[in-house]
């Protein structure tokens, strides 16, 4: 079995600035594949766009607006999307709704409080965003 190393998008170069490198790329879901997908909702695709900043990698090439190219992300990033953003914010439910269920506080109370521990962490995803974009980049290949 082969191990995936990084997540690749195909794209098009939309617009290049004095930093950034803005790439169009088609989200596909998992089961765009399927035969079905034109019944099914989950076979949506949507159109994104990305910035990628100027680094050593998007320099080392000449890029021109209508270019294809890859959107490369190291997987072991996406892993650590995925923790921040999924993970974490369950572990944080889960704790705040047993511990919070022990106090003797009615349900609405227990839940409104543990909904306001995993909206607090959001909170300060989102004023650390710049940090964590920072950490998160993609880098871009051309296709040749």
């Amino acid at each position: 079995m082969k191990k995936i190393e990084r997540i690749e998008h195909e794209g098009i170069i939309r617009e290049i600035s004095d930093e950034y490198i803005t790439v169009e790329f088609v989200n596909k879901s998992a089961c765009a594949s399927c035969h079905a997908k034109g019944f099914c909702v989950a076979g949506e695709e949507e159109t994104r766009f990305v910035d990628v900043p100027y680094n050593i990698s998007t320099l080392v090439e000449e890029y021109k607006v209508g270019d294809k190219v890859n959107l490369v992300l190291n997987q072991s990033l996406g892993v650590s999307a995925v923790f921040i953003s999924y993970a974490v914010p369950l572990v944080i439910l889960i704790f705040f709704l047993l511990i919070l269920s022990n106090t003797g506080l009615n349900e609405l109370a227990v839940g409104l409080l543990t909904l306001a521990g995993v909206g607090i962490y959001y909170l300060f995803v989102y004023l650390f965003r710049d940090r964590l974009e920072r950490i998160f980049t993609f880098s871009i290949e051309k296709i040749n």
